[in-house]
């Protein structure tokens, strides 16, 4: 994947992170690739709205394309990277 391209996706997917935390007023942990998104301070709200709006800025959904192989993103960095990878 193309460096800017991917620094785009991460800085969009952290921007999300933030902008949700605060419209919906939730205390939002420290955000670094080894964050649990469990631990994130979001609850399944947010991540849909995040998920929601991500779809609409790159146009895909990684989420779609996810068999019974595929694991769940567990921690930011798998976000991060699942978003990477179906753009890419």
């Amino acid at each position: 994947m193309d460096e800017t391209l991917a620094h785009s996706i991460r800085s969009l997917v952290l921007t999300q992170f933030r902008q949700v935390a605060e419209e919906q007023q939730r205390t939002l942990a420290p955000l670094n690739d080894d964050l649990p998104l469990l631990d994130s301070g979001l609850d399944s709200l947010c991540f849909a709205v995040i998920v929601t709006r991500l779809e609409d800025a790159l146009g895909v959904d990684p989420f779609s394309t996810l068999d019974g192989e595929d694991r769940l993103p567990v921690t930011l960095r798998d976000f991060i990277r699942l978003y990477e990878d179906a753009a890419g």
